[in-house]
C-alpha cells in the first residue's frame, strides 16, 4: 500500500469511528432573478445558489396519524447585490397540501400550490435558463411557490409554513417524510438546524425509526413519542424519514422490503422491526441472573476504578424484583462476593462489599472468567459484564488458550457484553468472545465514562421480554441477515434486522422465543414481500451491516480471498469507504469487472502483508467503527473528504472520473453508452420517463448513468449525442394501505400565534396521501 493511500485509510477510518452521523438539511429554496448589479460584482454564470440559510427549525406534530409540520428558516445574503426571487418547497412525494399561508419577515404572502405537472414544467424552465440540473431530483414531487421581497446585501429574509397531511399506515407502520435536502442550496453550511417530532397515538406505538439520521427518541408511555434532531454548521445530504409502528399486540412487528426493477441482482431486501410494548406488564418479563465481572488490576486504580464502581452499584440498583446476581473483582488473584448467586435482598449488602474493593495487582482474566461461568446456572437468562483495562498478564495469557477455556465452560443461556476500558485491552479476545456469546463489545475510550457507559448499556438490557429469538418467513426464502444471530428483545427496545429475499407475495411471519423457560410465538399475517420498488434505502443499509461483519471476520479470522472480493464489490457498488478500499477516492477510472478483480487481488496481498494489531488506539478504534458498521440503523455516510469524488444518488453510487460522475455499475467493456446532449428534448424526456434518476441527473452537467443494464451519458450541447429509445417507465409495486384511523383534527394555530408561527389550514378533509417510497436525494457537488 503507497504511502498516500494508508495516511488516507487511516483519515477515513478515523472518521467512521466517529460513528455514522448523516447531517440534517431543510426545506425551501429560493430561485434567484437575474440582479440588478453595479461596477459588474455579480457571478457570471449565475447560480442557483446565492444566499445563505442561517438556521433552520421544524416542528411537527402527529396526532392520530395527522401529521402538522410547521416550518421556520432565515435567508442571509452575503452578497455586493441585491437578490430577489422566487421561494420554492418541493412537497414530500404523494402527500397533497390543500391549503397554505406562507409568512415572510411576519408578514402574509400570497402563494400557489402547484401540482407535479405543474411543478416539473417550473422545475425545467430553471434548470434551462440557469443551465444548473440541481432541480432535477424533484420531477416528481409538488411544490408550493411564492415570489419573494428583495433581499438587499446584507440582509435577511425570514420564511415560516405550515402544512398538514395525513399519514396513512401500511400494516401498521406510518411513514412521515421532511424534504430537508434543498438547504445544499445554500452558499454556507447551514448554522443551526432542530428537528422535532411529537408522535401521540390512540394505538399503542412500538417501534420507532429513522433510517435516514441519527435521532433522539424518548418514550413517556404507549401511546407517545418524541423524536429529535439538532445539529450545526452542516452540508446537504438527505430527506429526513421516519418510521413508527402502531398496533395492540404485545410486540408488533412491521416489514419494510425493496426489490430493484432493473437490477442484475434478482433478490430484495427488507427489514424487519419487532419492539413489545414500553409499558410491558411486570409479571411479563423473563427473571434473570446478572454476573458483573470487575477489573481491579493495578492500571485501573483512581477515576477510572471509581467510575467502575459506580457503575457496578447503579446495575445492583436496578435489578429486578426476581432478579438473581453476584459480582467477582480480579487482578492477580479473584475474590467474589459470595460463593453463589444472590437474590436482591444482598443488594445492601453487596454495596458495602464494592465499597471496600481497591485497584492492585496484574489481570488473570482466563481465571475471573471461568469463575464467572462455574457460578452461573443453566436455568434462566444470564448477563455477564465483564469490564477490563488490560491485557492479560497472570496466570493464562495466550488468547487463543483463554478463548478455548471459555468455550468449554460456556452455556447458551448465557450473553457475555465486554466493556473494554482504554487502549491497552485485547479487541481479539473481547471481540471474540463477544461473537461467540449472542453480546456485544463496547469500547470506553480515555474521555469517556466508564459508569455512563455501563449505566446505559444496562438501562437497555434490563428487562427481557423474549429470548432465543426465532424468525419462520414462511415460504419466502431469506438469507444474508444482520445481526445473525438475533439478539434478546428487551422492554423498550426494538429489533432492527436487515436481510435479502427471493420470491415475493404476502406471507405469515412467525416469530418465537423463550419467556421464564416456556416457548412463545406471535404470528403476523399479510406481511408484503414487494416484486419490485419499495423502500430505496435498504440496499445500502444493509451493505453498510455485511461491510461491517465481513471486516469483523476478516480481523477476527484473518483474509481470504472471497472475503476481501465480497467487500470489494459492496464497496463499489453502495460507495461505502472502508481502509480496505481507499481506491474509492484515490483510483480515477471505471470499475469494471476485469478492474473489480484486481483490486481484490492488491487489496488481498496488502491485507496478507500488514502485521495483526491486537490493542492500542488503532486496535479500538479499527473494532469500534467495525462494531458502528454492523449495527448501523442508518446507511453509511459519505464522509466530507470523499465527497468530491464520491457521490450518492438515489440507489445508485457515482465516482468522478475524468470529468464526469460515472455510475459505479457502468462496465466500459461490457455496455453501450447512448450520448444525450445536456439539456436536450432528450435530456429532460429521460427526467419525466424515470424519475428514479432525477438525483442521478441532478449531480452535474455530466453524468454517466446505467438503466435497464444501458449506460446513458450526458454530454454538453456542442457535442454529438445518439438518437435514443426512451428507458422504460419505472413501475411500482403497491403494497396494501390500512384506511385512516381516524379524520384530521384542527391542529392549526391560533390567529394570535401566526405572527410568530405560519398558520396552514386544513379542514377536516382527508387528504389523498399515499405511503411514500423512500428516496435518498443525496447531494450535489458541482465542479
Amino acid at each position: 500500500m503507497s504511502r498516500t493511500r494508508a495516511i488516507l485509510s487511516l483519515i477515513l477510518f478515523a472518521a467512521f469511528s466517529l460513528g455514522f452521523a448523516s447531517p440534517i438539511y431543510a426545506d425551501g429554496i429560493i430561485i434567484p432573478q437575474p440582479p440588478i448589479c453595479e461596477f459588474n460584482r455579480c457571478p457570471e454564470p449565475f447560480p442557483i445558489s446565492q444566499l445563505a440559510i442561517t438556521y433552520h427549525h421544524v416542528e411537527v406534530k402527529i396526532e392520530d396519524q395527522v401529521a402538522v409540520t410547521h416550518v421556520d428558516q432565515v435567508f442571509r445574503n452575503d452578497n455586493d447585490w441585491t437578490v430577489e426571487g422566487t421561494y420554492i418547497f418541493p412537497i414530500p412525494a404523494d402527500a397533497a397540501v390543500q391549503d397554505f399561508t406562507l409568512w415572510i419577515d411576519g408578514e402574509p404572502v400570497e402563494g400557489k400550490v402547484l401540482s407535479r405537472e405543474e411543478a416539473r414544467r417550473t422545475y425545467e424552465d430553471i434548470v434551462r435558463s440557469l443551465r444548473d440540473p440541481a432541480l432535477l431530483e424533484y420531477v416528481d414531487r409538488g411544490a408550493v411557490q411564492a415570489s419573494i421581497f428583495p433581499i438587499p446585501a446584507g440582509g435577511e429574509r425570514r420564511i415560516e409554513l405550515e402544512y398538514s397531511q395525513v399519514l396513512t399506515a401500511d400494516n401498521g407502520l406510518v411513514h412521515y417524510r421532511y424534504p430537508l435536502n434543498t438547504e445544499k442550496f445554500s452558499t454556507e453550511p447551514l448554522e443551526d438546524v432542530v428537528v422535532s417530532v411529537s408522535i401521540d397515538s390512540p394505538v399503542p406505538i412500538k417501534a420507532v425509526y429513522s433510517p435516514s439520521h441519527p435521532v433522539d427518541i424518548t418514550r413517556s408511555g404507549d401511546r407517545s413519542a418524541r423524536v429529535g434532531y439538532e445539529d450545526q454548521f452542516v452540508t446537504p445530504d438527505t430527506d429526513f424519514d421516519l418510521y413508527y409502528s402502531v398496533s395492540p399486540e404485545k410486540i408488533g412487528l412491521n416489514l419494510l422490503t425493496y426489490r430493484d426493477p432493473e437490477s442484475d441482482d434478482p433478490d430484495g431486501f427488507f427489514l424487519l422491526m419487532a419492539a413489545p410494548s414500553i409499558e410491558h406488564a411486570r409479571d411479563e418479563i423473563a427473571v434473570k441472573d446478572v454476573i458483573f465481572v470487575l477489573d481491579r488490576s493495578g492500571s485501573m486504580d483512581g477515576e477510572k476504578f471509581r467510575q467502575a464502581q459506580s457503575a457496578l452499584r447503579y446495575v445492583l440498583g436496578h435489578l429486578n424484583p426476581d432478579d438473581r446476581f453476584n459480582i467477582i473483582s480480579f487482578s492477580t488473584s479473584t475474590s467474589s462476593f459470595a460463593a453463589e448467586l444472590q437474590g436482591t435482598d444482598r443488594i445492601k449488602d453487596a454495596l458495602r462489599w464494592v465499597d471496600t474493593l481497591a485497584a492492585v495487582g496484574s489481570t488473570d482474566i482466563n481465571r475471573a472468567l471461568l469463575e464467572a461461568l462455574n457460578i452461573s446456572s443453566r436455568s434462566r437468562p444470564t448477563i455477564l459484564i465483564f469490564l477490563t483495562d488490560g491485557l492479560p498478564t497472570e496466570g493464562v495469557t495466550d488468547t487463543d488458550s483463554i478463548l478455548e477455556n471459555a468455550r468449554r465452560s460456556m452455556r447458551e443461556n448465557i450473553r457475555l457484553f465486554p466493556f473494554g476500558v482504554g487502549y491497552d485491552v485485547d479487541t481479539f479476545l473481547l471481540d471474540s468472545l463477544a461473537l461467540e456469546n449472542r453480546g456485544t463489545t463496547a469500547y470506553v475510550t480515555p474521555d469517556q465514562a466508564i459508569d455512563e457507559a455501563v449505566s446505559g448499556f444496562y438501562e437497555k438490557v434490563s428487562s427481557p421480554v423474549l429470548t432465543d429469538l426465532a424468525l419462520d418467513f414462511g415460504d419466502v426464502v431469506v438469507f444474508d441477515m444482520y445481526p445473525d444471530p438475533l439478539p434478546d428483545l428487551f422492554a423498550g427496545g426494538q429489533l432492527v434486522l436487515l436481510g435479502r429475499y427471493r420470491s415475493s407475495g404476502d406471507e405469515t411471519i412467525e416469530l418465537s422465543g423463550i419467556v421464564d423457560g416456556e416457548e412463545k410465538s406471535y404470528r403476523y399475517p399479510e406481511q408484503h414481500f414487494r416484486s419490485t420498488g419499495g423502500a430505496e434505502f435498504l440496499p445500502r443499509l444493509w451493505a453498510t451491516r455485511k461491510i461491517g461483519a465481513l471486516l469483523n471476520h476478516v480481523r477476527l479470522q484473518g483474509p481470504d480471498e472471497e472475503t476481501i472480493d465480497q467487500i470489494v464489490r459492496l464497496s463499489i457498488r453502495y460507495g461505502i469507504v472502508t481502509p480496505y478500499t481507499s481506491y474509492l477516492v484515490t483510483e480515477p477510472m471505471a470499475f469494471g469487472a476485469d478492474a473489480r478483480e484486481g483490486i481484490a487481488a492488491q487489496a488481498f496481498d496488502e491485507m496478507m502483508a500488514a502485521p495483526t494489531i491486537v490493542s492500542g488506539e488503532k486496535a479500538v478504534g479499527q473494532a469500534a467503527a467495525e462494531a458502528e458498521f454492523r449495527g448501523a440503523e442508518v446507511p453509511a455516510a459519505i464522509e466530507p473528504e470523499a465527497r468530491d469524488v464520491v457521490q450518492v444518488a438515489g440507489t445508485r453510487t457515482f465516482r468522478w472520473v475524468d470529468g464526469v460522475w460515472t455510475d459505479t455499475q457502468y462496465d466500459p467493456e461490457n455496455m453501450t453508452t447512448h450520448k444525450v446532449p445536456f439539456l436536450s428534448a432528450d435530456y429532460f424526456d429521460l427526467a419525466a420517463v424515470r424519475p428514479d434518476i432525477g438525483p442521478a441527473l441532478a449531480l452535474g452537467e455530466r453524468v454517466l448513468v446505467v438503466i435497464d443494464g444501458q449506460a446513458y451519458e450526458i454530454v454538453l450541447e456542442e457535442e454529438t449525442g445518439d438518437s435514443i429509445q426512451l428507458p422504460a417507465p419505472l413501475l411500482e409495486d403497491s403494497s396494501p394501505v390500512n384506511p385512516v384511523p381516524a379524520q384530521p383534527s384542527t391542529t392549526g394555530r391560533g390567529k394570535e400565534q401566526t405572527r410568530q408561527g405560519l398558520s396552514l389550514v386544513c379542514p377536516g378533509l382527508p387528504l389523498p396521501v399515499g405511503l411514500a417510497a423512500v428516496v435518498l436525494a443525496w447531494g450535489r457537488r458541482s465542479r
